[in-house]
């Protein structure tokens, strides 16, 4: 205000001193200036306040609410302190907060439960505005937006704490989903449609008429929307069935067929139907190296990516997840496994093979049918592994011929075939000769025909050769016993072979490793071993051995193991026959000679008949020592049964020892059989061959020496029993007392012997 004072001033007194004072006109015309200006500010303030009335009011009015404001606090304020100005406790004040604070809690309560409901509300008008959607595009674009607000929003994992109202929105997205997926599949099933007797399939823009009676959508649509859902394997997944079992199984597994895909314009519409057809060729094309099956593949495949997933990518690789495995296992089934060479020299050849499967998965990784980190290079796996499968069709071939040759072998009649001699073999490790079956015969050369391939190839073929040896052995264990388990279990001579061809073979396979490991390539040599088969087939050996010993006596159990399987129940038929005997008393009376002369021949005729039936059959020790144990046993029981008869009358003295003879006489085939002589053809019993056969069997030389004792005179037995001849026979004192008893009557001359015998025991 100074300053316009100042500047009217200096208007009026332009030219004089401002320190002069100024004159009464001078005076009134600073106050006419003043006085005017001021109605000029005065004229400018009401035209600005009529022309901003209403905001001006509206200031002030704010400004008297906020004047107001303080006032109507300080007045709750004091409504709330009231109570304190008359009671000085603080628990009025501590009650009064906890007022407060549950108020404000459920406060807070109310507004997020407004938010929930709210949400809820907008969830719910969003779901039925995607149901209510007459597009199915704009149905899976709400349906996948709602996705991540119903399928758990928190990313928990757990559902347990949410409320019940998402569950049952989250239960609405889903069958949307649900209904969205089932009625797009089908609208691509109706766009993509196979002909009944197969081998055609026609494509079209849309769907020519839905099966449901609703209008379908185009194709592209259909598939876009099932991948806005996720579920695109879901909608092609009877497409790409039907695309394998109608087209791709006829074009793979047929040879002569061609592929034709043809494009028809719809009449009166844009849209175009494309039809693939895989027709029957008179033309006999051939697999050779694969490329004509290849390009019919790389055709449908083509089809399927122009006409139905429309060059998309993720349609495409969708579809490849669904049939490429199925494709690949058609092409190794139906070409690839026909193709490995049956020889191996024909293995160079399969190169031509391995080039053109290379070249079709090179195609499709730039297709992106399959990944291109090679990782779906099944069919090039395959090829590469050439050898392996060369071996491994070699290997079945082997067991397939191993197998035969055992189910068809007749071990009914193993010596029925006229060429017996070459089922005589020479075992390895023993200066011997045993008959063995034919099956093990060509086993054998089987297994040799198997690893001297094995020296001639690769390592990796090699391997498969071996094991091929090793497992045409194993079939022998696995399926002789059971096929023949009746016979094993009764003495016969399929028994004998069998327990010849387990320990024939236990003998090979232990010369296996002497025989060809140094051949083999050097990476398998210390990889491949035999050796832990031969115990195998010993204990197996054992285990026929263990079915025959089951038949046999208490007294027998303790046997040479390769012989009990000729012997067990031979020496319990031959025992009971003894039995039948009845201890060879009474053998003065007709009726009980005979009965013990039947027995003797019965003993005689079982041990005959086993002499023939094995005698040809066993490597000669093990057949000797089979026979010492069978004949212990027998002559031991017949010469126990004697001493136990305590009166002999000299007639059956006499009966007795010709019985003995008897025995002995028509036994003397089985004797020179089971005696070590020169090569003279002559072979009789003399002093000799006594002498081994005692040896051998100690129950025959006391058994002879009893039918010498039944002619002797008391003394002569005295002097026998004297000299110790009776005690080196297996004789003891009240053997000897007892028999003495039962053949002489009483006399001071038998109590003298008696009487000396007891005094001098052995």
């Amino acid at each position: 205000m100074a300053d316009d004072v100042r500047e009217l001033l200096l208007s009026i007194t332009a030219d004089a001193d401002p320190s002069t004072p100024l004159s009464a006109p001078d005076l009134h015309l600073l106050i006419d200036r003043l006085r005017l200006r001021s109605d000029r500010l005065h004229a400018s303030a009401l035209s600005f306040a009529s022309s901003n009335r209403e905001p001006l009011a509206s200031a002030l009015l704010r400004a008297a609410g906020s004047a107001a404001s303080p006032a109507s606090l300080e007045a709750a304020l004091e409504s709330a302190l009231s109570p304190l100005s008359s009671s000085l406790d603080l628990s009025d004040l501590r009650s009064l907060s906890d007022r407060l604070l549950a108020a404000r809690r459920k406060l807070r309560e109310r507004q997020e439960h407004l938010a929930a409901a709210s949400s809820v509300a907008s969830l719910s008008a969003r779901l039925r505005a995607a149901r209510a959607s007459a597009n199915p595009l704009d149905a899976a674009i709400a349906a996948a937006e709602l996705k991540p607000l119903l399928v758990d929003p928190q990313g928990s994992g757990s559902e347990g704490d949410e409320p019940v109202v998402f569950g049952l929105l989250r239960g609405e997205w889903e069958q949307l989903v649900d209904e969205l997926q089932v009625g797009l599949a089908k609208n691509v099933e109706e766009c993509v449609e196979f002909a009944p007797e197969g081998g055609k399939v026609v494509v079209s823009a849309g769907p020519r008429g839905s099966s449901s009676g609703t209008r379908g959508v185009e194709l592209r649509v259909a598939l876009q929307a099932l991948e806005i859902i996720d579920s695109l394997d879901y909608g092609m997944a009877k497409v790409a069935d039907l695309m394998i079992k109608q087209i791709l199984i006829p074009a793979i597994s047929n040879i002569s067929v061609t592929v034709s895909v043809s494009v028809l314009e719809k009449s009166g519409s844009t849209s175009s139907v494309s039809v693939l057809i895989i027709a029957p060729s008179e033309e006999l094309q051939g697999y050779k190296d694969g490329s004509e099956l290849y390009s019919r593949i790389i055709e449908v495949i083509k089809f399927v990516r122009k006409f139905i997933c429309m060059e998309n990518i993720t349609w495409m690789q969708s579809f490849a997840k669904l049939t490429w495995s199925r494709i690949s296992d058609l092409l190794i089934t139906h070409f690839l496994s026909k193709a490995v060479p049956n020889e191996a020299s024909k293995l160079i050849e399969f190169q031509d093979v391995v080039r053109s499967t290379s070249e079709f998965e090179n195609t499709l990784r730039s297709m992106m049918f399959i990944s291109p980190d090679r990782k779906d290079g099944k069919l090039t796996h395959f090829v590469n592994d050439v050898e392996i499968h060369f071996a491994v069709r070699k290997r079945n071939e082997i067991l397939v011929k191993a197998r035969d040759i055992l189910v068809q072998y007749d071990y009914e009649n193993p010596l029925a075939s006229d060429d017996q001699g070459d089922s005589v073999v020479d075992l390895l490790f023993q200066p011997e000769k045993c008959f063995i079956s034919k099956s093990a015969l060509q086993l054998m050369k089987l297994v040799h025909g198997a690893l001297k391939d094995a020296c001639l190839s690769s390592t990796r073929v090699a391997k498969e050769f071996c094991y091929a040896a090793r497992d045409a052995l194993l079939l022998y264990k696995a399926i002789v016993p059971v096929q023949l388990e009746k016979q094993l279990n009764s003495v016969s001579q399929v028994a004998a072979i069998i327990h010849n061809d387990f320990y024939h073979l236990s003998q090979e396979i232990l010369g296996l490793a002497f025989e060809y490991r140094a051949d083999f390539p050097s990476g398998l040599q210390k990889l491949v071993v035999f050796v832990d088969l031969a115990p195998i087939f010993s204990q197996m050996a054992d285990g026929v051995l263990r079915r025959q010993i089951q038949l046999t006596t208490a007294n027998l159990s303790e046997v040479f193991p390769y012989a009990i399987c000729l012997y067990g129940a031979i020496c319990h038929i031959i025992l009971q026959a003894i039995d039948g005997a009845d201890g060879f008393q009474n053998t003065h009376q007709s009726q009980h000679y005979e009965s013990a002369r039947f027995s003797i021949e019965q003993v005689v005729f079982i041990l005959e008949k086993i002499h023939i039936m094995w005698e040809l059959i066993l490597p000669r020790s093990i057949y000797r020592r089979s026979m010492f144990h069978v004949l212990g046993p027998v002559f031991s029981r017949i010469t126990k049964n004697m001493l136990l008869i305590d009166d002999m009358a000299a007639e059956e003295t006499l009966q007795l020892q010709g019985l003995t003879h008897l025995a002995l006489e028509n036994l003397s085939s089985l004797f020179l059989s089971l005696v070590e002589n020169d090569d003279d053809d002559d072979k009789f019993l003399d002093h000799h061959t006594w002498v081994q056969l005692d040896e051998s069997v100690p129950s025959l030389k006391k058994f002879r020496k009893l039918a010498e004792l039944l002619d002797m005179s008391l003394k002569s037995i005295t002097a026998a029993w004297e000299s110790g001849e009776l005690v080196n026979c297996g004789f003891t004192s009240s053997e000897v007392r007892n028999f003495i008893k039962a053949i002489f009557a009483d006399s001071p001359l038998r109590k003298e012997c008696l009487g000396w015998i007891a005094m001098n025991p052995a």
